[in-house]
This record gives structure tokens, sequence and C-alpha cells, in this order.
């Protein structure tokens, strides 16, 4: 493919726009179009681009889909749009990456999935947490070796509620998938990231306890999420566990990582960017623990709100589309993401014990 790769991104809210920002840092890619049928959405965006001028704007993705002025096309739209949005970008043999969650359920997943695999562009499933550095190197010291034998994972965010969106659709589980899909789908990917291996069941008790109970949108009261405990199971014995609370706002890391092995434990913090050793050296002996600050560039940290993952991200995707470099976040990963998420969903709401068999995993 000749350079640059002409860049279109459906949805122009708050990701679409962290995107703009990561692609100006790029320079084998340009963006050209965006996709948004909220007029002030695209005009706020615009401002983010480097050469507003030249980025056609359009209200669908079918339209910019047809349009010939994209090569590959970011999905940033509403959770609930994903399935509607990739129909066209699938039909014109287009690169996708996908924000996560893939869908917003099983079925519309499982279908995209199916899409992917018989697709002949790059598909891509939008995993920011990744591409972290300090989360990355935190991976690769695990299956490096560096805790030894993995026995245990541990995940811990605590943050903000939920930002407002137009037309306030994340409310609403409906739209989302919920909160153990919408927002946790991160995690449970990094879990088998990290794991190397498949979940065989699911525990979560979560509730809504404290944001949004005042809020009414039509007459209803949101219906989403907001503090859980999830434990998960894999097949080899290993378990993991998330910690999410949504109403503490107050963190100083937002996200703590923790793997705990025969030989040791090793934490990632973020936004501290730290690495944290810990080796087993027996009770009452002199503690050796050693902290490593991972650097991250810091235009990329600049550019978005991730921890500059959705610049290396970037970076990765555009060497898959242009270079035939891995796919290193494929549709089924986004695919299993979503499962254990509904799992989780399912597992909080009926109170009992969700099996992934139940799923058709």
């Amino acid at each position: 493919m000749s350079k640059p790769v002409r860049f279109g991104i459906v949805g122009s809210g708050m990701m679409g726009r962290e995107h703009i920002r990561n692609l100006n840092l790029l320079p084998d890619a340009r963006l050209t179009a965006l996709a948004d049928p909220v007029a002030s959405s695209l005009e706020h965006a615009l401002t983010e681009a480097t050469n507003p001028a030249t980025v056609k704007t359009y209200d669908t993705a079918q339209a910019l889909a047809a349009s010939g002025e994209v090569d590959a096309v970011i999905v940033a739209s509403p959770n609930f749009t994903h399935r509607d949005v990739l129909e066209p970008l699938f039909a014109a043999g287009l690169h996708i990456l996908c924000e996560k969650p893939l869908c917003t359920t099983l079925e519309d997943a499982r279908w995209a999935a199916d899409q992917a695999e018989r697709h002949k562009g790059v598909f891509w499933t939008g995993m920011e947490y990744r591409f972290m550095p300090p989360v990355a190197a935190f991976v690769a010291g695990v299956h490096q070796g560096d805790v030894g034998r993995l026995v245990s994972l541990s995940i811990r965010e605590h943050r903000f509620p939920f930002l407002v969106k137009v037309g306030d659709w994340n409310r609403f589980s409906r739209n989302t998938g919920g909160t153990m899909v919408e927002k946790c789908c991160h995690f449970f990917d990094l879990m088998r990231l990290i794991i190397q291996d498949e979940p065989v069941r699911v525990y979560c008790s979560g509730a809504m306890d404290v944001n949004h109970l005042d809020e009414r949108y039509g007459g209803e009261t949101p219906d989403i999420i907001d503090n859980s405990f999830t434990t998960v199971d894999f097949a080899g014995g290993q378990r993991a566990f998330l910690d999410l609370n949504m109403f503490a706002d107050g963190a100083h890391n937002q996200e703590e990582i923790t793997a705990v092995g025969d030989k040791a434990r090793l934490d990632v913090l973020i936004p501290d960017g730290d690495l944290v050793f810990s080796p087993r050296v027996g009770f009452l002996n002199p503690k050796q623990v050693t902290r490593t600050h991972v650097p991250v560039d810091p235009a990329a940290l600049e550019a978005g709100s991730h921890h500059g993952a959705t610049f290396y991200q970037l970076e990765a995707f555009l060497a898959a589309v242009t270079e035939g470099g891995p796919v290193l976040v494929n549709a089924d990963d986004g695919l299993r993401a979503v499962a254990i998420g509904v799992a989780a969903e399912t597992s909080a709401r009926e109170k009992r014990v969700v099996t992934m068999a139940e799923l058709g995993f």
C-alpha cells in the first residue's frame, strides 16, 4: 500500500478525537474522513485535525465506506452501533480497527468475528490497555518468568464515573452491553493475554450503589453497575480477580495489576508507570523490592488519556496494514473479552456462578 495510509474515523466523540490527535503523530497516516450523525460533534472533532480543510465529513458509515477517500477506518462510535457500522466497512474491504467492546451482545460479536475471519483486510479490536508501555513491560515480565509459575492475577481499577455522552447512551446496559462488557472487557482481555489460557467459570458480585441514582432519562433510571468484584477461573488452574469501583475519583493510581507466582510478586501501577518486583525471600528476611519506572513518549502521553496506549496501538495497526505486521488483537480476542463480560453481567444479575460452556466457549 502506498503511504501515507488514508484514515477515516466513524464516531467523533472523545475517543474519536483521541485517535485524531494520535494520527497526527504518525507520519505515515493521514486523516481524510470523519463520519458522525451529530454535526456539532464533527465540527468539534475537526479542530483536532492537522489539516481540517482536507478532511471530508459524512453523516453515516455507509457514506464514508462508499466515498473512496479511505484505506483504513477506526470505529469509535457508540457500542450499540458497532454491528451496523461494521457491515459497510466489511463490504468495502477496508482495513478496520474497531474500538472495544467489539459488540454489545454475543450474537453480534460472533457475527463480527465470523466476518473478520473471512475479511481480506486487517481487522483489529481496539484494546488500549495492552499497549500502555508499563503494562506491556509487566506482561513481558510475567511471560519471561519473573514471578516463576503464575498462580494468581489481580486487577484493581478505582476511578471516576462514566462520563456524559451524546444522548446519554452510556447510562443503559442495553446500549453498552453493561459495565462488565463496556468497561471491563479491557481487563478480561488482559487476563487472557497474561495467563495465556481460557476461562472456564466466572463469578461476579456487583451493583449500582452510588452513581446515577438520581438521574432520569425519559422517565428511566440508569441500570449500570458502578462497583463489583469478579473472580475468573482458568482452565489451567490459575485464578484472576477484578476489583472495579467507579466512584473512587480520588484514587492516586487508577489501575493496579498484580501477578503472584511461586517465586515472586510483580505489580504495575498506572499512572505512576512503575513496576514493583518483590521476590520471595522468606519470612522475616530483609526485603529485596525493586521499583522501575517505564517511560512513555511525552507526545503520546499528551495526545490521549490512555497512558500513551492509543499511539502505540495505532503504530502497530499501521504496521499491520502497510508491512504485513502481526495483528496483535484480533476479532476472536474481542469476542472472548465480550463473552467474559456477558458472563460477569449474568452472574451479577442472577447471583450465581456462570460457566463459559453455558455461553458456548
